[in-house]
């Protein structure tokens, strides 16, 4: 929902509203919020983003009970924007009271701590909570405010862990790059994270990679995503984005050791990311074609 406050808070465009983005097969959401008069507004960073928490709720809902798409299933990360003014304790209450009084009120939601199946999510939104604290207030406590990390430092360049009911959930958030000269570094390890873990944990999986950054003044996020000049013909330089389409392009081809051995690659995760469209809309059809991609019997629900 970040799109204003051009270039530092902007990280979508205006073309790609909330219910476009959906049409388009984006299905995990990076919502922050911030209380305004007693109401969640959306806000990334110090800039209103112009849309109320409710407003987000109807599109989500239309969205989930439309005939074409209610077998359909969102994940919604929230954060809280304006933790420096405003209590914890405060914010998750009225993230819970404007749930409840929303569309579809907490029906619409799966609320339990762990990684749900996809058929037990079907129709509803997967709560992510980047908030609550304890979940003091919520109905069960922590084991009711949604999939909830137990850990999350900030900008770790290497990534990090944590576990969730017994799935391994491994993490790729380093935003805060010094410049532009990082996109490649910040391309490979935003990828890498998305294949098989190394050495075959013994416990399912799931990769969380943001492939969005930004930091003053060399690296605001229209520069991070979309890159600068024209990098075809020499003069200036890719962006994240078109590296990550690139090298989807590329494993997805065949140009890769696993699948000139006989194997489709394993890609998997939940990829977040700015401009999604810019420079152009491929890199959305490529990571949903790598849903159907190597498939493992007996692996990820596949018989």
């Amino acid at each position: 929902m970040a799109f204003y406050g051009w270039p530092i808070s902007q990280c979508q465009s205006l073309d790609t509203p909330l219910a476009v983005q959906l049409k388009s097969g984006i299905r995990v959401l990076d919502i922050r919020l911030a209380v305004r008069d007693s109401r969640l507004i959306a806000y990334h960073g110090i800039y209103p983003q112009k849309a109320s928490f409710q407003e987000i709720l109807s599109v989500i809902h239309a969205f989930l009970t439309a005939d074409q798409t209610r077998k359909e299933t969102v994940v919604m990360s929230i954060k809280q924007e304006d933790f420096t003014t405003v209590p914890g304790d405060v914010f998750s209450k009225l993230v819970l009271k404007e749930i409840t009084d929303g569309p579809g009120g907490k029906d619409m939601w799966f609320l339990d701590n762990r990684i749900p199946l996809l058929g037990e999510a079907r129709g509803k939104v997967v709560m992510f909570s980047r908030f609550g604290g304890d979940g003091d207030g919520w109905p069960g406590g922590l084991e009711g405010i949604g999939i909830h990390p137990t850990t999350w430092p900030d900008s770790r360049r290497e990534g990090f862990s944590w576990d969730c009911k017994n799935t391994l959930v491994r993490t790729h958030d380093w935003y805060n790059i010094p410049s532009f000269l990082y996109i490649p570094e910040k391309t490979e390890l935003a990828t890498q994270i998305l294949l098989p873990p190394p050495n075959d944990p013994p416990m399912p999986s799931l990769a969380i990679t943001f492939f969005s950054a930004a930091s003053f003044p060399l690296a605001f996020p229209p520069t991070i995503a979309r890159g600068f000049g024209w990098p075809k013909l020499g003069f200036g330089v890719d962006g994240v984005n078109a590296r990550v389409g690139r090298w989807l392009m590329e494993m997805l081809s065949g140009d890769n050791k696993d699948s000139n051995a006989g194997k489709q690659p394993r890609i998997r995760g939940w990829a977040l990311m700015d401009f999604y469209e810019d420079p152009e809309s491929a890199v959305v059809p490529l990571l949903v074609e790598c849903n159907f991609r190597g498939r493992v019997k007996g692996e990820e629900g596949w018989p």
